[in-house]
């Protein structure tokens, strides 16, 4: 079912109609928003759910889940749309820990058109999973009008504010202060320590590209000022899948966020 783009001013931002699911809800906003000083047009997918209800990041966690999909086949004067993830959190779930968002995200999009001058039709379709008890499959179908003079979004720019990047703000994002793979047990594992302020809520999570399976993180230690975890990599991954490619580490804490892309040797 498609969501139809609702009226917009040129003073503000502007939103589709709310297509509502099973247990969730879903609709596209749109307007000019700031990320490290720079501004430009971001769409912004909103996803709400009722209390307790969770959805998921692009890297699920170990116990399986629904990374949301993003389909733009069908707007109009669309050169690129870029998803981006706010930090995510670790949920603790009866089938193991998984990472995602509870109650309420909003995914940050950057719009690049192909034409400046004119509007884009942005044409959504969505998949993603909503779950409390069990996971439910979810999708919503939206359509939203974005005129090239959209005015500026408060909301979108303070997503973009927790969405992890390489830039680290001092005294506010956690970072990863070195690491090394460790293979003195026999049982090689990747060894993260992050440098946070915010040491009691520190978290990490590892991806790695195409899909390839890293379990999460667990912290195995604290010292002054870090939070030290461990991936163990021998556990449902091989280690040489992993050799040579670039992984994305992404850390959080209660104040900020970060990524850094390393790579095993």
């Amino acid at each position: 079912m498609l969501s139809s783009a609702a009226a917009w001013c040129d003073a503000g931002p502007v939103a589709s109609d709310w297509y509502r699911g099973f247990n969730n809800q879903a609709r596209l906003t749109a307007g000019q928003a700031s990320r490290d000083g720079q501004t430009a047009i971001y769409a912004g997918v909103d996803l709400s759910m009722p209390g307790g209800w969770k959805t998921y990041w692009r890297s699920p966690g170990d116990a399986g889940g629904v990374p949301p999909d993003f389909d733009w086949n069908g707007s109009e004067n669309l050169a690129s749309a870029t998803v981006l993830y706010p930090a995510p959190h670790r949920i603790h779930d009866k089938a193991g820990d998984v990472v995602g968002y509870k109650n309420a995200v909003l995914f940050p999009v950057l719009i690049t058109p192909k034409d400046p001058g004119k509007p884009v039709t942005l044409h959504g379709k969505l998949e993603y999973g909503v779950c409390k008890d069990i996971c439910i499959p979810a999708e919503a179908e939206l359509q939203l009008v974005i005129p090239p003079d959209v005015g500026a979004s408060a909301e979108l720019t303070d997503v973009l504010a927790r969405v992890p990047g390489q830039h680290v703000r001092a005294g506010i994002d956690p970072s990863l202060a070195t690491w090394h793979l460790d293979r003195s047990s026999g049982k090689p594992k990747l060894v993260l320590d992050v440098a946070s302020a915010a040491l009691e809520s520190a978290d990490a999570f590892v991806e790695a590209p195409g899909g390839v399976y890293v379990p999460l993180p667990k912290r195995t230690a604290d010292r002054s000022g870090k939070a030290v975890f461990e991936v163990d990599l021998t556990d449902g991954v091989d280690i040489k899948d992993l050799k040579g490619k670039p992984l994305t580490v992404t850390v959080i804490d209660a104040k900020g966020q970060s990524e850094t892309t390393i790579t095993l040797e």
